[in-house]
């Protein structure tokens, strides 16, 4: 088969396509997946850069969101054809491990996945809308919905709105009815995600967030309830992180899945007690977040982001453009 094999860690060279890689067979609980759409994040380049404390079996091929449809049918296999369309769950939840990282995922012609790790894809979703999903949609899904309990009617301010995860916040938020305001670093990523569907866009690099929230809800009183958000995003820590409080109301939330600018940031405690603020973690996804996103495609209540498709020959190139940060959106590969 073809696929793009890493062989050792490093720059984009390191990506390489190979025409003959051996093809991946079912061996017991197995499926082999004909590769349809692989969506690509920014934890593919961690992959291929190599990550601090994390050893991999090398060569791998990277890419941890797959779908397909099924070519073969390993022993011990039950309730799944061949032909069907599946969306492969990135997480092993049984045995452990990572597509794309500690078994080879879906940049390449076929891909070996665990049966009980299959969900299935609708009619009427695409492939290249179903791959989209599992780690910015699923982890942005278990964050607004599942630990967050974004409703409508709601303000949320969204930090990091033109990244992979937080550009899903937005999609989601407004899906539920909430007023959203997406904080980016450029007028360009701003328009896209007025796209998106963001009522209101916050040029972080050259404003106080803080205070462009005060001006458009007034600053939170914490005897009336009323001013600021009801809900901040928040994935970024480090000098965000107590900004973050100050435009929260009374009773508002704040929900993290991640740290990209710093996991010990100086904090205030008083923000949290006397605003009665509610700090929220979420890690990663579930399988019901999975089915219950793929459920919006098919019912027509979300449309996905895609930014830009390219062909396996380009997997490099389209890693680059999430490297650079110069998509906001999914990037889809197909074979």
């Amino acid at each position: 088969m073809r696929a793009v094999v890493l062989h050792e860690h490093g720059g984009p060279d390191n990506l390489v396509l190979e025409e003959n890689y051996p093809d991946p067979k079912a061996g017991p609980g197995d499926v082999v997946l004909r590769v349809k759409a692989t969506s690509l994040n920014y934890h593919d380049i961690f992959t291929r850069r190599g990550m601090p404390g994390i050893k991999l079996n090398l060569p791998v091929i990277c890419g941890l969101d797959v779908a397909g449809e099924i070519a073969e049918i390993g022993p011990e296999v039950e309730g799944w054809s061949v032909g069907d369309r599946v969306l492969v769950d990135p997480l092993n939840r049984v045995e452990g491990g990572l597509m794309g990282e500690t078994v080879d995922g879906g940049l390449a012609e076929l891909c070996r996945a665990r049966a009980h790790q299959l969900v299935k894809v609708p009619d009427g979703v695409s492939f290249a809308d179903a791959a989209a999903l599992p780690v910015a949609f699923g982890t942005a899904h278990r964050m607004m919905f599942t630990n967050g309990g974004i409703s409508e009617g709601e303000r949320c301010l969204v930090l990091g709105a033109s990244g992979g995860v937080g550009s899903c916040c937005v999609i989601l938020a407004k899906m539920a009815g909430a007023e959203v305001v997406a904080a980016t670093s450029s007028e360009e990523k701003g328009k896209r995600l007025r796209e998106m569907g963001a009522d209101h866009i916050i040029d972080y690099i050259n404003d106080d967030f803080t205070k462009e929230i005060w001006k458009l809800y007034e600053k939170p009183h914490r005897r009336t309830f009323d001013g600021g958000v009801n809900m901040v995003v928040n994935f970024t820590g480090g000098d965000t992180w107590v900004p973050s409080f100050r435009c929260l109301q009374r009773g508002g939330r704040l929900v993290t899945c991640g740290a990209t600018a710093g996991f010990d940031p100086k904090t205030d405690l008083r923000f949290i007690w006397t605003f009665e603020l509610k700090i929220l973690g979420s890690n990663s996804w579930a399988r019901e977040d999975l089915e219950a996103l793929l459920g919006y495609i098919r019912d027509g209540k979300m449309k996905m982001p895609i930014d830009n498709v390219f062909p396996l020959e380009e997997a490099r190139e389209a890693l680059r453009l999430i490297e650079d940060r110069e998509v906001i959106g999914k990037v889809i590969v197909q074979p």
